[in-house]
């Protein structure tokens, strides 16, 4: 006699891949199905489940997989997500992405596709839904929570920016990652003498610029907390220059850094459903001023600089300790709050404890560096002050 199921969880990971994310889906699979539960994983992000077709005969797995545990176990150890991600805002859904069973009923420029998601969500028997995923991907699973649909949601990006939570999925490995490549980098800076400024992650917030930076891989950063004046770059790179033996010096700039007077660059003007243009090429901006007016500051004598934006490579490949451990650890707590009837909640880590808060917390306040407490606006770097009870990543509690 086959074992009564007990209901139906769906997972989904949505917008960038973080390492981190496999390891979250194994362990609530694993759990759910151990306590009697059915686990699907809806595939693309919220893509999967605007696009599913309502019909038995049709093939739909590009839309969502039946999860099982030798699914998950072969890719709970890797980096990425099996699940595949998309930048899909199924509230916002351009005309052109509208899936050929609904182009007869929604025909505007931008259509909100929440009756479909929750038909869907109705059609596959989805008793709890798990998104992973950070403010934009979370801020929708807002507006299903509020349509009634039992969410209960994991904080996930590389800028650690999603509010309510000191620890968002995928932030160790960044920094881990981008401490790594500085210091791999900095033997090319200082064997040819040179300036070297790199790009990093961080739209709004500067943490994967400050924490770096912090430990130690570079001399400066600049955030998009506040607006820097190149001059004042240039003047503190020269002097760390000077004063280091192998007279090279080491910028981190994040992708939303913006000169003083300035606003954030652009790689184009497309935007994705979320409003957001892609960014790219502050870091080639800073590095053309820097070689620019460094003779201000160097008797004369330009200073040539290594760019490297360091991008994709920092999201890439297997999930570091804190990327293995974390999402095991959201996963169950995620589980835990189904088994107890919970929901509309968000699984954080709050000052060195797994807690759960609101999910409305994701749309009622942003995460973003406290410039007077953290960051030295004129030296540009961070301060540092006491650590005495600060979380383990110092400048991520509100």
């Amino acid at each position: 006699m086959a074992k009564k199921v007990k209901g139906t969880i769906a997972i989904l990971t949505g917008g960038g891949d973080v390492p981190g994310l496999n390891p979250a889906i194994r362990a609530i699979t694993i759990r759910a199905m151990r306590e009697g539960y059915r686990v699907i994983g809806l595939r693309r992000g919220w893509a999967g489940i605007v696009e599913l077709i309502q019909d038995k005969k049709v093939d739909n797995e590009n839309n969502f997989i039946e999860l099982t545990q030798i699914i998950v176990n072969r890719a709970g150890r890797t980096g990425g997500t099996f699940l595949h991600s998309s930048r899909t805002r199924p509230s916002h859904l351009p005309k052109a992405n509208v899936p050929e069973q609904h182009k007869d009923t929604y025909q505007e420029e931008f259509n909100d596709m929440t009756k479909v998601v929750l038909d869907n969500l109705n059609y596959l028997g989805v008793d709890y839904l798990i998104p992973i995923g950070g403010d934009d991907t979370l801020s929708y699973a807002v507006r299903l929570y509020k349509e009634g649909v039992k969410v209960v949601a994991i904080p996930k990006t590389m800028d650690n920016d999603v509010p309510g939570t000191d620890y968002c999925i995928g932030f160790s490995t960044c920094i881990t990652r981008t401490i790594n490549m500085t210091n791999t980098l900095r033997t090319s800076a200082g064997s040819h003498e040179r300036f070297l400024v790199l790009e990093v992650f961080g739209r709004y917030a500067g943490f994967t610029a400050m924490l770096p930076t912090m430990a130690g891989a570079a001399n400066r950063c600049v955030i998009p907390e506040y607006k820097f004046n190149i001059e004042n770059l240039t003047e503190n790179l020269v002097k760390d220059r000077y004063d280091n033996p192998s007279n090279y010096s080491v910028v981190l700039v994040s992708e939303g850094a913006m000169f003083e007077g300035g606003e954030m660059v652009f790689k184009d003007s497309v935007k994705d459903q979320f409003g957001h243009a892609k960014l790219g090429g502050i870091g080639e901006l800073v590095s053309e001023n820097l070689k620019e007016l460094s003779p201000k500051f160097n008797n004369g004598k330009s200073i040539n600089v290594i760019n490297q934006k360091l991008g994709y490579l920092v999201r890439g490949g297997d999930p570091d300790a804190v990327d293995s451990i974390v999402p095991m650890a959201y996963g169950n707590l995620a589980f835990d709050l189904i088994l107890k009837g919970i929901h509309g909640r968000l699984v954080v880590l709050k000052n060195g404890r797994y807690d759960n808060v609101p999910i409305d917390v994701v749309t009622g306040q942003s995460k973003l560096v406290n410039i007077e407490k953290f960051y030295n606006t004129e030296r540009l770097r961070p301060y540092y002050n006491s650590f005495e009870m600060n979380p383990l990543f110092i400048m991520t509690s509100e």
